[in-house]
């Protein structure tokens, strides 16, 4: 019994006194998935990184903006979205208290604006990922004539690039080699 005692005396406290004093929580750990709108492109790596779909992305051409959703309940908080954010914009905190009263407070959204098309006037990409693109071409080098031919490619969507990039039956030289041969 003696040596009982001595045991519980030396080994001291099992357990903590955590919901009335405040919990240590090492600096690696994953709570709850933060994001700063303002550094956030809304290019979507962190949507197609997700292994749980907690994340979504939905884009709203009508009223031109993208919509980023993150749903705590479907989160695993793996750290895939912190990982692949090319602009850091989701850390994941220290906060793991998440217990809430209303479902909808388990949703965090932010809504971003869309850049129209040159051409056909659609909007089809986020105006910050379009920004940081072009920012990123002049920080590299390109000037000039370039950048700004670089600019026209890039504020043309898919479907007017497309458009612009096909030719004519008679500049097609797989076609001038069948009436070669007939």
């Amino acid at each position: 019994m003696f040596k009982l005692l001595k045991t519980v005396i030396k080994t001291g406290e099992a357990t903590t006194k955590y919901p009335f004093a405040p919990l240590e929580i090492s600096d690696d750990f994953r709570g709850k998935p933060e994001l700063d709108a303002n550094q956030c492109l809304s290019c979507g790596a962190c949507t197609r990184a997700c292994p749980a779909n907690a994340l979504i992305m939905e884009t709203d051409v009508k009223a031109g903006t993208r919509r980023w959703e993150l749903s705590m309940a479907r989160c695993i908080y793996c750290g895939r979205c912190e990982e692949v954010c090319p602009t850091k914009a989701i850390t994941l905190s220290q906060n793991f208290e998440l217990a809430v009263t209303r479902k909808e407070d388990l949703y965090e959204e932010a809504v971003f604006s869309l850049a129209d098309c040159g051409q056909c006037g659609r909007p089809f990409v986020a105006q910050k990922l379009l920004e940081y693109v072009l920012d990123t071409l002049a920080q590299s080098g390109v000037t000039g004539e370039q950048l700004k031919l670089r600019r026209q490619q890039l504020e043309t969507c898919p479907e007017c690039r497309r458009r612009n990039n096909m030719l004519d039956s008679e500049n097609i030289s797989h076609l001038r080699y069948l009436e070669e041969e007939l």
